[in-house]
């Protein structure tokens, strides 16, 4: 892009950028992308001073709360995921939601840069590494959810979170009916990730001080 085409007066076609199929302001979009690379370093370094017990504690604290919050889960079909980078650890939960007749489904990158697939997952299920090293379903037919728990690195009071940066989650929930409920930890919340148009606000969260959080429709 000409370092001129955002001038006053150019055509609009070159003011704006597509970023995910949405027309986006560019100086915008590099300012909300700073911001939001200097949160995920801060988060970060955050989640990583809760010290292996902490986070143990946390993810108890979650687990125990989803439980609670969700009700009876035979029959549902629930997309969960395989901790990485000291996300919360919910594979306790995922076996028993599996043992009370749930479909616990776990993501898989098919494509760079486009939508999740989710193919079962049981305590059992013969796994491999997928994207980033992530040990995913080796086989399995692709199967939508009906609710997906989000790992959450930060997460606004709108209920919009921010994640790892790779915006597989955004393409994937732009394409679901599903209900989204968001788990993080205690320090995870932020006043604003200033939501781009591509950005999908979840409906609940639990975050692992305890604290249960639901968010009104936009």
């Amino acid at each position: 892009m000409a370092e001129d085409d955002d001038r006053p007066g150019a055509p609009p076609c070159f003011q704006h950028e597509l970023i995910g199929g949405h027309p986006v302001d560019p100086e915008t979009w590099r300012d909300v992308a700073r911001f939001r690379r200097a949160e995920r370093a801060r988060l970060y370094a955050a989640r990583k001073a809760l010290g292996v017990a902490g986070l143990r504690a946390q993810s108890a604290r979650i687990m125990a709360g989803l439980g609670e919050m969700l009700g009876p889960l035979a029959g549902r079909r629930i997309a969960v995921f395989w901790p990485i980078r000291a996300e919360p650890d919910l594979r306790d939960w995922m076996a028993e939601a599996d043992r009370a007749g749930a479909e616990m489904l776990l993501p898989v990158v098919v494509e760079k840069d486009a939508a999740l697939i989710f193919r079962r997952w049981r305590p059992d299920v013969a796994m491999t590494r997928g994207h980033w090293n992530i040990p995913v379903p080796e086989t399995g037919a692709p199967i939508t959810p009906d609710l997906v728990i989000a790992p959450l690195l930060g997460l606004d009071g709108a209920g919009y979170r921010l994640g790892n940066g790779g915006g597989y989650y955004d393409r994937t929930l732009a394409g679901l009916a599903a209900e989204v409920v968001g788990v993080g930890f205690s320090d995870c919340r932020i006043k604003t990730i200033f939501p781009q148009p591509w950005d999908i606000p979840m409906q609940r969260a639990m975050l692992g001080s305890g604290e249960r959080l639901e968010f009104p429709k936009s």
